[in-house]
């Protein structure tokens, strides 16, 4: 009797665990970040992480467990697949980790293989976190990580938001979690109209900021570090600013638009006068190739001389903007031809008069 009550008591607790807790062993492929988003490595820690004796290593080195379930996060496997290449460190120091990677890499498909394995969301956010930040973003952080993990490891994975395999809490501060939000939207913006696998995976790698596994040095490093790359990416499309200096009513200035992604470009060109001097013309569905610059008539008419600053945005087909506005500076000297022809006139009259005045001196003298 009491061997049934206590196989009873076992069940319902099974039935009350969630799936993380109710696996018969779980592995959890987890670490902080190593590599910058700017794709060198911070150091080479992670190649003595992946020897067998490292952190990452005993848990591949080992025998095999039937029923075990991986937890893997893919932004881990990613930095390890980069460093079976010929990767470069932050520091001076020669790397040592290509030989480790690879071995450790098949190790863990091997052992891997017929298991059941899990994929976190991409760089392992502390999910409450990112739910409050940026609940959109989780999920492309979970589709990202499971389809990520698939290509490394070569078979179907499963990918559970709500299955609590998610453990740890950031310690991300205001002021960087303020840092996150204007790297994440600024992306988001730039993704409207571009389609690059750089951006999506900077994008992606946002995620990494909102890790437990970060420590308060770490998140400092990593968040400025995000800051360089966004920025970067940022500036490939942009408008060069300038001056510009008018001296006819009607004119067509350059205006040269610049693409530094590896994909073409649609978007509009708002151009806003900050007063009514001039009227200057926008441009819409203008397409910019691949990899280039492309030169645009920016047609201006004159209405009164003297300076204008000029904002162009360039913004996607809804209006929204992509990249931080430019400023143009127009400087026109045109006089317009009615206040010419009066300016003339008046000379003239005066000149006429002044003449005349003259003319009676000489007449009084000759008297």
């Amino acid at each position: 009797m009491k061997k049934i009550i206590t196989l009873l008591i076992a069940l319902l607790i099974m039935l009350q665990l969630s799936p993380a807790q109710a696996a018969d062993s779980i592995v959890r492929i987890t670490s902080m970040a190593h590599q910058t988003f700017t794709g060198e490595f911070r150091n080479d820690d992670l190649a003595q992480k992946l020897t067998p004796s490292g952190d990452l290593g005993l848990l591949v080195y080992t025998p095999r467990v039937n029923n075990t379930t991986w937890v893997i996060d893919a932004a881990l496997i990613d930095e390890v697949i980069a460093m079976t290449g010929d990767y470069t460190l932050a520091t001076d120091a020669e790397p040592i980790g290509k030989e480790i990677a690879t071995a450790w890499l098949k190790q863990l498909r091997q052992i891997t293989d017929g298991q059941q394995v899990v994929a976190l969301a991409y760089g392992n956010p502390d999910v409450s976190l990112a739910k409050r930040l940026a609940p959109s973003e989780l999920r492309n952080y979970y589709a990202f990580g499971k389809s990520q993990l698939e290509a490394a490891l070569g078979r179907s994975v499963r990918s559970e938001p709500n299955g609590g395999w998610s453990t740890g809490k950031s310690g991300l501060s205001n002021p960087l979690r303020k840092a996150y939000g204007e790297n994440r939207k600024a992306l988001t913006k730039l993704s409207k109209v571009v389609n690059d696998p750089e951006l999506l995976m900077v994008r992606s790698q946002l995620s990494k900021l909102l890790s437990p596994k970060l420590n308060k040095a770490s998140r400092e490093f990593y968040s400025y570090s995000a800051r360089t790359a966004v920025d970067s990416l940022v500036y490939k499309l942009r408008i060069n600013s300038g001056r510009y200096q008018i001296t006819t009513t009607n004119v067509n200035l350059p205006l040269t638009v610049i693409n530094e992604f590896d994909s073409e470009i649609t978007v509009n060109i708002l151009m806003m006068p900050n007063n009514s001097r001039v009227l200057v013309n926008s441009f819409e569905n203008i397409t910019i190739p691949a990899r280039s610059k492309k030169q645009l008539e920016m047609g201006v008419s004159v209405i009164a001389p003297g300076e204008t600053i000029v904002s162009v945005l360039i913004t996607d087909t809804a209006g929204n903007e992509i990249v931080p506005e430019v400023i143009l500076t127009l400087n026109s000297t045109v006089i317009d031809p009615r206040v010419a022809w009066f300016t003339t006139g008046a000379a003239i009259l005066v000149l006429l008069a002044g003449a005349a005045q003259s003319f009676r001196r000489v007449r009084r003298r000759v008297k």
